[in-house]
């Protein structure tokens, strides 16, 4: 408790250094049109499925409610090795790797479809030109045919089902595909989004934010007009903690003189009226105001906060702190994962990898007993017991990145490896 203690306070006083908030609009046009009211009835996009619970919108994502078409799927975790271009396939029940099949190249995600009945491995083919999709059938946990598709270093969905959105990283554009051939419908530019790599959706579906990694920015994409609406910088902290490993918990701290942040991975509250953003080189989670397109507040986490997960319950926000500010870090970092109250914005707890270790991407198992993610830079994968905090890992292929841990609860799937709704 402690450690937890000193977190807290190193937290409040950074939330004390935050400066005045940069908007950066792109256009005079107003802004996409916003629900007056989310703690009433939601207006959302045509095509949209309905939000059954304002209050929380995870609540068709609590553990009995597997949709019936799921029911025959495989138990299975699949983990993209990025430098091994291919997918681990573990049983969660043995913890025993059961497969491992060749996809393309550079495999960053595996992404569950907006219906629940494909996952595509996004192979972005870093650095070359030969991108791809490789579904995989979860009924029998095989691959079938690579797609070629340009880029495709993430994938989300439109709220509508309509269109498969392939977040092509490099070129700074998201590329609308047909969700089934993979055919390109339209594109977005995003210049000013250097990095541009995770997204979440507003409760209504009128837009998405996207973080730009290597900007320090998020932008906000207009999904009914098809346009940026504008960017916002996100703040940094005057001090963060420092990555080399140390005995002491929590890390030491050191002064951030990093000029801007590393945004990574993006979620919205139950309540729909905030994102939260992990940021590597800020040390926590930004807390966005999506409406508005301004900050509201920051948590302090960890070394280099990574990949966000809600709690079964929709009452939790787990996070994994991947344990290096570098993109390519070393074994045994200082990584853990922070578990922060919804409610308060408070943290609750704070679970240390025993030896160090390197927490990426992954999500919550079915029955929300266990934290499945991705040892980035170890080659492994942790299974983190949800009550405990209790670390199993289990080796696999070289960097390994977005495993999906599946089936997961939900009626659709927006992207990303299962932000399901």
């Amino acid at each position: 408790m402690i450690a937890i203690r000193k977190i807290q306070l190193i937290g409040a006083s950074l939330l004390g250094a935050l400066g005045v908030l940069a908007l950066i609009p792109t256009g005079t046009s107003a802004a996409p049109p916003q629900p007056a009211d989310k703690d009433a009835t939601v207006s959302t996009v045509p095509g949209m499925p309905p939000v059954s619970d304002p209050k929380n919108l995870y609540g068709e994502t609590a553990s009995d409610r597997l949709a019936p078409a799921l029911k025959d799927d495989l138990e299975r975790i699949y983990v993209p090795n990025l430098r091994g271009n291919n997918v681990t396939v573990i049983d969660p029940t043995t913890l025993k790797i059961v497969d491992k099949f060749k996809v393309g190249k550079s495999p960053q995600h595996v992404v569950p479809s907006w219906d629940l009945r494909t996952l595509w491995v996004a192979n972005n083919a870093e650095r070359g030109n030969d991108g791809s999709l490789t579904p995989v059938d979860p009924r029998t946990g095989k691959p079938g045919k690579n797609v070629p598709v340009d880029d495709p270093y993430n994938m989300y969905f439109s709220p509508d089902g309509k269109s498969a959105i392939v977040v092509a990283e490099a070129r700074r554009r998201l590329d609308f595909r047909d969700p089934k051939t993979m055919e390109l419908q339209y594109s977005i530019s995003v210049p000013q989004c250097g990095g541009i790599n995770h997204a979440d959706f507003s409760i209504d579906g009128h837009y998405a934010i996207f973080t730009c990694e290597f900007d320090g920015s998020v932008a906000k994409i207009d999904m009914v007009d098809r346009k940026v609406w504008g960017y916002l910088k996100l703040q940094m902290p005057k001090i963060r903690f420092s990555d080399k490993p140390n005995k002491n918990e929590p890390p030491v701290t050191e002064v951030c003189k990093a000029t801007k942040g590393m945004p990574q991975d993006i979620r919205i509250s139950p309540n729909g009226k905030r994102f939260y953003v992990a940021d590597m080189d800020a040390d926590g989670v930004h807390i966005v105001d999506g409406d508005t397109l301004t900050e509201v507040g920051f948590i302090t986490t960890g070394v280099a906060a990574h990949g966000l997960y809600p709690s079964r319950d929709g009452k939790l926000l787990y996070v994994a702190n991947r344990g290096s500010h570098k993109i390519h870090g070393a074994r045994n970092g200082p990584g853990s994962v922070t578990v922060i109250d919804f409610s308060t914005d408070k943290v609750v707890t704070q679970w240390p990898i025993p030896g160090g270790g390197s927490p990426d991407m992954g999500n919550v198992s079915l029955d929300g007993k266990w934290l499945w993610l991705s040892g980035r830079f170890d080659d492994v994968v942790y299974r983190i017991d949800t009550h405990s905090g209790s670390v199993t890992p289990i080796a696999v292929g070289m960097e390994p990145h977005g495993l999906t841990v599946w089936p997961q609860p939900g009626r659709y799937s927006l992207g990303h490896t299962g932000n399901l709704r």
